[in-house]
């Protein structure tokens, strides 16, 4: 994103399980400050990395996005740009459907939704297993942390951060 001129900020969404149980899931801990509603009105564009559990968004962002009733509300995030990532732990383990779903949140808060699109020639490249699709970058990184992000996978990413940075450029 930053190639492309924009400032990225990254927060992670408030966790709702409790510590023994994300030990037990070998769950990474980030250090980064947690999301308010209010850091979404203040942003220009807003790039979701979603983590999938059953073919759709966690329950922690879904809990988040349930925290912004009020922004619905008052229409505050009307015509941002957003854009969607993805992390599952198989290769069919629902990229697609969760972005899909996601988009639904998109179109009740009126945010115009970026695909990420053919963009890449890397998405047509089957030689290796990786979380990229149309949709929007993604990464297949099962939960005991056997599989790292590949470097196909980081530069589907970097395609998707520079194509969804000029968009947002282009529009503010």
């Amino acid at each position: 994103l930053e190639e492309t001129g924009v400032e990225a900020k990254l927060w992670r969404v408030p966790e709702t399980l409790p510590k023994e149980v994300l030990d037990k899931m070998h769950a990474q801990e980030f250090d980064l400050p947690v999301i308010t509603a209010q850091d979404l009105v203040e942003a220009d564009g807003l790039f979701f990395g979603l983590a999938t559990r059953y073919g759709t968004a966690s329950a922690q962002i879904r809990s988040f996005i349930d925290s912004t009733g009020q922004l619905f509300g008052t229409a505050a995030l009307d015509g941002k740009l957003g854009a969607i990532f993805t992390s599952t732990s198989t290769q069919h383990g629902g990229h697609e459907t969760t972005a899909l779903s996601f988009i639904s949140t998109f179109v009740h808060h009126g945010i115009i939704y970026v695909p990420f699109g053919y963009k890449s020639g890397l998405l047509f490249d089957t030689k290796e297993v990786n979380g990229g699709s149309p949709w929007g970058a993604g990464v297949i990184s099962p939960s005991d942390g056997s599989r790292s992000v590949s470097d196909k996978e980081k530069e589907i990413a970097r395609a998707h951060g520079k194509q969804f940075g000029g968009v947002v450029k282009r529009f503010n």
